[in-house]
């Protein structure tokens, strides 16, 4: 494969990103009539998560750990029953997209680059599957609702029950599925350490016009089934026994770092390290009393909460936790693990990085966004169609910041 030559041709399609993935599925929904059923009714979320896996693929191309994200990627897929003739019609519609996005940059060179770099996206994501397969392991997995507790408006944790045991390690997510909300599936952290009943814990924070996240909260109940994936995420225990260790949780980031103190309760309850727990608000700090239980279990765990100050914008939360970190010292000793919103990670993992931090050991999830199709600036046309949303007519957006430290 040519890697500059794919990402010049991904450059021209990803101008008309929203046109070029509408087009690959009119094509592969007409040319394969069976294929739509697999498929949400509403098909907005798809058409990004396709793009952001593009171009994931294509910003990673010379990455050694593109291999493992394929091969993951393969394994959730069994969830959808792709067979190598899915893998096939969707080769052949999206290298008719490309074909009709690109234009006159679809030359004969391009399109033998792509039909390769597909074939080996495919090959990898089956040998994913198949190693799953053979591993004896399901489609996916059903799961018994055996609580259901919501905390306020946005929040519920749920307690599932497995039919058949779920191998997975402490800091892994699963995409979940429900019936009310039939073949749309959500990721979620899974926020306990494996139990020998083999229970699973979930933190599901409601969004606003979330489909899965409001049935979860409203209309799901205790004895209902969900359908869970194959386990995927690479936020998982990896500090030598006796080596400090951070964990940063924020919001619902909270599942994952649980999972792994318990972990570390378990196995290692002597360890040193500093745990911060972040909110946008203290009503918000559902945390607290898992957070003073692992205390407890962990005496060498120095805990911090940290939080907005009342009435203000709730992102004074990392701007606190940022200056509680330059207060923080010994970092390049310190592995980190850090979850939480996609933003959120990023601007503290940069800090992380000016702290100090060995950034091949500040250890988090790169998801792909989900969202807007692209991040660089829209044009014109592009801007008319579709205006940026006004922050100063939020009102929240509008009080003052406090200056960084």
């Amino acid at each position: 494969m040519d890697p500059q030559l794919l990402r010049n041709t991904f450059a021209v399609v990803e101008r008309r990103a929203e046109h070029a993935v509408t087009f690959f599925y009119s094509h592969l929904f007409w040319h394969n009539p069976g294929v739509r059923e697999l498929f949400p009714q509403e098909m907005g979320l798809q058409r990004d998560r396709l793009f952001a896996a593009l171009t994931h693929v294509v910003t990673h191309l010379e990455d050694p750990g593109l291999v493992g994200y394929l091969g993951q990627l393969g394994r959730d897929h069994r969830k959808f029953l792709a067979t190598p003739a899915l893998y096939s019609a969707v080769g052949a519609s999206l290298l008719a997209a490309f074909a009709h996005a690109a234009g006159t940059a679809w030359t004969v060179e391009a399109e033998k680059a792509w039909t390769e770099a597909y074939g080996l996206v495919a090959d990898l994501m089956q040998a994913g599957a198949e190693e799953s397969a053979q591993a004896g392991h399901p489609a996916w997995w059903d799961a018994d609702v055996v609580r259901h507790e919501r905390h306020g408006e946005d929040l519920t944790l749920l307690t599932l029950r497995p039919r058949q045991p779920y191998p997975y390690l402490a800091g892994q997510y699963v995409s979940v599925s429900s019936l009310h909300v039939p073949r749309v599936w959500r990721t979620y952290s899974l926020a306990n350490a494996p139990r020998p009943d083999g229970t699973l814990d979930l933190h599901v924070s409601r969004i606003k016009g979330g489909l899965m996240s409001t049935a979860l909260t409203e209309r799901l109940r205790v004895g209902e089934t969900l359908r869970l994936s194959t386990p995927g995420g690479a936020l998982t225990a990896r500090t030598p026994p006796g080596k400090p260790r951070t964990y940063i949780a924020a919001g619902t980031g909270w599942a994952p770092v649980r999972a792994l103190l318990e972990e570390a309760a378990q196995d290692e309850p002597k360890l040193e390290g500093r745990l911060f727990v972040v909110a946008r608000a203290k009503e918000y700090l559902y945390a607290r009393d898992d957070a003073e239980r692992l205390r407890e279990r962990i005496p060498g765990l120095h805990l911090t909460y940290i939080t907005a100050a009342p009435r203000r914008p709730r992102d004074q939360a990392t701007e606190r936790l940022v200056q509680a970190l330059r207060a923080s010292v010994h970092w390049p000793a310190h592995d980190v693990y850090l979850a939480g919103p996609p933003a959120f990670l990023t601007e503290v993992a940069e800090e992380l990085e000016e702290l100090g931090a060995d950034p091949d050991r500040v250890f988090r999830d790169h998801l792909p966004t989900v969202g807007r199709f692209t991040t660089r600036p829209g044009s014109r046309a592009e801007w008319l169609l579709e205006p940026p949303p006004l922050h100063w007519h939020d009102p929240e957006a509008r009080a003052p910041r406090e200056p960084r430290a």
